[in-house]
C-alpha cells in the first residue's frame, strides 16, 4: 500500500501543466510546484532569492530581497489555511538575518520611493494574517529588528498610486501584533484612494493614471485584504471596498476568455497569473453578488491556461516574459524574482476546505454582452462567441507616463486575447517597430516612426472610438475606430505640414508553422495555425504588404507576421481608411491552417454599417446612433 508521503511525492513529480487544478489540494500542490524549485536558490543566510543575473532599476541585493518577499504572497495564505511549507523555516531564517543591521545579508536602510517599500506590503499582510507563524517564532530582539526594518515605511514617501496601500497593510499588521503604528498616515492613505476612484468600480492607478491591471491586482486586491482583516474595526470602509469590488467584478468579467486567458493590456505583463488575483481576493473577502463557482472557475481556468504556457526554465523557475521568456517586453523594474508577484492569486488557500470556493462546482463564465463599453478605462470590449476571442478597442488617453513602451502598452487601437500585442525593438523601420494595431508615421524617407502616445481628445460613443493626437506640432491626426469582430474599421484624417510615410498595422500573427497568404492591390491576409489576420485598404493607401517583425516583439508568439498598409503623404490634408480582420482559432492548440484567400473579398463596411460618400463617412453604431464624419 502506498504511503501518504509517497503519494504526495509522486504528485509533485508531475509537471505543473499536468496538475488538474480541481481541488484545494491541487492548488496546494501547484504552490509547492512553483516554490519548491526556489529552495536551492536562497542565499546562505536565507534573506535573498538569487534567481538570475538580469538587472533592474534597483541593485541586485534589492532584487534578491524582492524575490524573497514575493514568495510570501503564496506562503502566507497557505499557512493561514492551516497548511505548511518546507520553505517556511528558510523564510524565518531569512527574516532574522535580513532585518538584522549587523548581519551581512541585512536588507538595508531604505530611501524615499525605495523598491523595498513595495516588498514590505507582504510582511504587513503576514503580520496581520499569520502572526503566530511569522511573529511568535522570533526572539524578542528579532521581533524588534523586524518591526524596526518594516517601520521604515512610515518615514519614507511612496509614489502617489497603488503604492500607498503598502503603508496601509504594514500598519494593519503592526496594529494586529500590538506594536505602535501610524494611524494618521494609514487613514490619510485610505482617504487618498478615493481620489483615484472613478466610479462604477473603476480605479485609476493614481490621479490621471491608467485603468490597467493595477486596479484589480493591486488597489482592489489590497482593499479586499483590508476589508477582510479590518471588517470589525472599520466596518463602513470594509463595506465600501466590497461594494466597489462587486461593481468592478461585473466589468472585469469582460477581460477573460472562455479558455482561461485574459486580456494582455498595459504594463507589468510579467506578473502573468496575477491577472486573476482580484477574483481570489473577492472570494477571500466573501464579497456577495457572484456565485462562488463562477469566481472559482475564473481563477482555476486562468491558472490552467498559464501553466500550459512555456513560462518556466528547465529547473521549474518562473522567467521574465509573458507566454515565453522575453526581456524585450519587460519593465525597467522587472528583476528575476519579480514574476512571483503572481502568487497573489493563491489567496484562496487561506479558505478552509468547507468554504464555498472549494465546495461548490466550478462554473463557466456567465453570459457577457457581445459589446461592453468601459468608459473609465477608455475601452470598448468586443467578444466573438465562436472563437472566444476578446478584443479591447482603445480610444487612447489624455495623459501618459514614463514607463517602458507606454505607447505599445496603452495606446494601440486594439488589444487581443488571441493575438496579444507587440512592443518595438527600435523605432527604426517597420520590422523593428512591430507596429501592430497602430498607425505609424515617419518623416518622408527617414524611416524613424512615431505612433500615438498622448491624445488631445478622446471619446467613445457606443462602439465608435474617436481620438485626436499630434505626433509632431504641425501634424494632427483625427482617428475613428469602429469596433467589431472579426472585422473592425479605422479612419484617419491627417493634416500635416511635412511629408510623411504612413503604415497601418493589423494584428500580429504567430508564424512558426505552415503559412497561407493573399496579397492584392486592396490588402493582404495571412493564415497560420494561430488564426487569420488581414487588412484591407478602403481609401488613401497605396500598397499592401506583409511585414516580418523582429523576433520576440509579440507577447504571445516569438515570431510573427504583420499585415500592413502603407502610404506616402505630401503636406496637406489626407484621409486614410482600412478594414482590419482578426480571427484566432477556437481551439488554441489547433494546428490546421485556414485559408486566407477569401478574406479580402468580404465587405466589412456593410457588416459594420459604415458607408463612404464624397461628402463624408456615415457610421451606424451598435447603440443606434448615427455618426457623420465630414470629409474636408
Amino acid at each position: 500500500m502506498m504511503t501518504n508521503g509517497r503519494a504526495a511525492s509522486d504528485k509533485l513529480s508531475l509537471r505543473i501543466a499536468d496538475n488538474p487544478l480541481k481541488t484545494r489540494a491541487d492548488l496546494v500542490t501547484a504552490l509547492e510546484q512553483l516554490t519548491g524549485p526556489l529552495r536551492p536558490l536562497y542565499s546562505k543566510g536565507g534573506a535573498r532569492l538569487e534567481i538570475g543575473r538580469t538587472g533592474a532599476s534597483y541593485p541586485a541585493a534589492t532584487a534578491g530581497m524582492e524575490g524573497f518577499s514575493r514568495v510570501l504572497w503564496g506562503l502566507v495564505p497557505l499557512l493561514a489555511g492551516g497548511g505548511s511549507s518546507e520553505n517556511w523555516d528558510i523564510v524565518l531564517e531569512g527574516i532574522r538575518h535580513g532585518t538584522d543591521p549587523a548581519h551581512e545579508e541585512y536588507w538595508g536602510d531604505v530611501r524615499d520611493y525605495d523598491q523595498c517599500l513595495v516588498e514590505m506590503a507582504a510582511f504587513g499582510f503576514a503580520l496581520a494574517a499569520v502572526p503566530e507563524q511569522i511573529w511568535s517564532p522570533l526572539a524578542p530582539q528579532e521581533q524588534d529588528h523586524l518591526y524596526n526594518w518594516v517601520n521604515q515605511i512610515n518615514s519614507h514617501p511612496c509614489y502617489d498610486c497603488n503604492w500607498l496601500f503598502f503603508n496601509v497593510l504594514v500598519n494593519v499588521g503592526f496594529r494586529t501584533i500590538g506594536r505602535p503604528y501610524d494611524a494618521v498616515q494609514l487613514e490619510n492613505n485610505l482617504q487618498r484612494m478615493d481620489a483615484f476612484y472613478l466610479g462604477e468600480g473603476w480605479y485609476s492607478d493614481g490621479v490621471d493614471g491608467h485603468c490597467d491591471y493595477y486596479g484589480p491586482f493591486a488597489i482592489h486586491y489590497y482593499s479586499l485584504l483590508y476589508a477582510k482583516l479590518m471588517e470589525k474595526e472599520d466596518p463602513e470602509r470594509s463595506r465600501l471596498f466590497k461594494e466597489r469590488a462587486r461593481l468592478f467584478a461585473a466589468e472585469f468579467l469582460g477581460w477573460f476568455a472562455p479558455d482561461g486567458s485574459a486580456l494582455p493590456y498595459g504594463r507589468s505583463m510579467a506578473y502573468r497569473f496575477a491577472q486573476s488575483a482580484f477574483w481570489s481576493a473577492l472570494a477571500y473577502a466573501d464579497v456577495e453578488g457572484f456565485p462562488a463557482g463562477v469566481v472559482k472557475g475564473i481563477v482555476l481556468r486562468n491558472l490552467r491556461w498559464w501553466f500550459s504556457q512555456p513560462i518556466f526554465d528547465a529547473a521549474g523557475v518562473l522567467t521574465i516574459g509573458y507566454t515565453y521568456p522575453n526581456l524585450v517586453m519587460a519593465e525597467n523594474y522587472n528583476a528575476p524574482g519579480s514574476p512571483y508577484w503572481a502568487l497573489k492569486t493563491f489567496l484562496p488557500l487561506a479558505l478552509g476546505e468547507e468554504h464555498p470556493f472549494w465546495s461548490e462546482e466550478e462554473l463557466p463564465l456567465p453570459e457577457i454582452p457581445a459589446v461592453m463599453v468601459q468608459k473609465p478605462a477608455h475601452l470598448v470590449l468586443v467578444r466573438e462567441p465562436a472563437s472566444g476571442h476578446v478584443a479591447a478597442f482603445n480610444s487612447g488617453h489624455l495623459y501618459t507616463n514614463e514607463h517602458t513602451h507606454t505607447s505599445a502598452k496603452y495606446e494601440k487601437f486594439v488589444y487581443s486575447t488571441g493575438f496579444g500585442f507587440s512592443v518595438p525593438r527600435s523605432e527604426w523601420g517597420l520590422s523593428q517597430g512591430a507596429f501592430d494595431s497602430m498607425l505609424a508615421l515617419s518623416e518622408g524617407g527617414d524611416n524613424l516612426y512615431r505612433v500615438r502616445r498622448r491624445n488631445v481628445e478622446s471619446e467613445i460613443t457606443d462602439n465608435v472610438l474617436r481620438s485626436v493626437w499630434k505626433p509632431w506640432t504641425n501634424v494632427e491626426v483625427r482617428t475613428w475606430v469602429v469596433a467589431g469582430l472579426p472585422w473592425h474599421i479605422r479612419i484617419h484624417r491627417i493634416e500635416t505640414g511635412r511629408a510623411l510615410d504612413a503604415a497601418e498595422g493589423g494584428f500580429a500573427l504567430g508564424q512558426e508553422t505552415e503559412l497561407a497568404q493573399q496579397t492584392d492591390n486592396s490588402g493582404t491576409a495571412v493564415s497560420t495555425a494561430w488564426g487569420t489576420s488581414g487588412i484591407k485598404g478602403l481609401t488613401g493607401y497605396g500598397k499592401a504588404e506583409l511585414i516580418w517583425p523582429n523576433a520576440n516583439t509579440n507577447l504571445l508568439r516569438p515570431r510573427t507576421v504583420l499585415p500592413t498598409l502603407t502610404a506616402t503623404l505630401e503636406p496637406g490634408i489626407h484621409w486614410l481608411a482600412s478594414a482590419v480582420y482578426g480571427d484566432p482559432p477556437a481551439d488554441s492548440s489547433a494546428q490546421q491552417v485556414n485559408g486566407a484567400g477569401n478574406i479580402l473579398e468580404q465587405s466589412p463596411e456593410a457588416l459594420l454599417q459604415v458607408s463612404f460618400a464624397e461628402d463624408g463617412i456615415t457610421v451606424q453604431t451598435t447603440g443606434g446612433t448615427e455618426i457623420f464624419i465630414p470629409i474636408q
